[in-house]
This record gives structure tokens, C-alpha cells and sequence, in this order.
């Protein structure tokens, strides 16, 4: 990380790409990865942390890109929906099984859930119905009544136990 006054340079590797990038000191990560490298499907929805429509995986791991500063993802490994899928457009697993189940409606909400749920799934491959609904609960939905998303993980852990796929 090099700082310049207002500005610094972070090298983060986004999607399996490494990227040098020059940020305002105070500009939150949600907003370089939409507006600096046009990854829009990490969604901004309440801007406070509370929605999770806005997670990405940061070294493998959750977290709310509207709550971190950009700096303090330098060298860090992120992983945003564009990412999960394989580069031929095979879905992840995790996209596939929520695509069978009917898991969301407007989709808004579907990239945290789905980040969510495949962090769930490598800490934990079989986990209960109760721990998926304990992990995916600090994510919102205002559509469905959370029922086909949770059926839906169910589904992405059958699909990845027959295909015996770790992505």
C-alpha cells in the first residue's frame, strides 16, 4: 500500500484477478468494486451492514463491503458473484441449485445469500437446516419468506455431493 495525501494504491486480487488500484483514503470497498472495476452485482442496499446484500468473500470469508474501507482490503483475495461462476458460464453449484429451487424472486438480495451460503458450505458441507438458517441469517430478503433459499442450499449440498465438486 502506497500512500499519496488523499489517495493510496492497493493491490488486490479480485475473481482470481490481480489489480493494482489508486482509492481515495475514506472510499468504501462496495463502491470501488462497482464504480472501479464495474462489478455491479454486489449489491448496495441499506449502506449500514444490516441487508448483507452487499457481501463479498474477503479471503474466503463473508464480510460487508459497505462497512470496509477499501485500504484495508489490500492484498486480499475478494470474490464477488461474477466470480463463482467458471469462465465457459457453467454456473457454480451453489448458482445452479438456487436456480432449481426457485431461491429469489427480484434477486436483489441472491449475490449475499448465494457468497454467504458458499462460505457456509466449505466450513461446513452437510451443515443442518438450522446452521443454514443461523449463517444466512444476517442477510435480508423482501420477497420470499426465506423457505425456497434455504431449500436451496439444501439443494446446492446434493448437488455438489453428487457432482463431487469443491468450487
Amino acid at each position: 500500500m502506497t500512500l499519496a495525501g488523499d489517495t493510496l494504491t492497493i493491490s488486490v486480487t479480485v475473481n482470481g484477478e490481480t489489480t493494482e488500484l489508486t482509492v481515495e483514503t475514506r472510499r468504501m470497498l462496495s463502491d470501488v468494486i462497482r464504480d472501479d472495476l464495474g462489478l455491479t452485482g454486489t449489491h448496495l442496499g441499506c449502506e449500514h451492514g444490516v441487508c448483507g446484500a452487499c457481501t463479498i468473500l474477503l479471503d474466503g470469508r463473508p464480510a460487508r463491503s459497505c462497512l470496509m474501507l477499501a485500504a484495508q482490503a489490500d492484498g486480499s483475495e475478494i470474490t464477488t458473484i461474477e466470480g463463482l461462476a467458471s469462465t465457459d458460464g457453467t454456473m457454480h453449484p451453489v448458482q445452479q441449485a438456487m436456480h432449481d429451487s426457485h431461491g429469489f424472486q427480484c434477486a436483489f438480495c441472491a449475490s449475499g445469500f448465494m457468497l454467504t451460503t458458499v462460505a457456509l458450505l466449505a466450513a461446513e458441507p452437510k451443515p443442518s437446516r438450522e446452521r443454514i438458517r443461523r449463517e444466512l441469517s444476517g442477510n435480508l430478503c423482501r420477497c420470499t419468506g426465506y423457505q425456497s433459499i434455504i431449500d436451496g442450499v439444501e439443494t446446492a449440498v446434493a448437488l455438489i455431493d453428487t457432482e463431487g465438486s469443491d468450487r
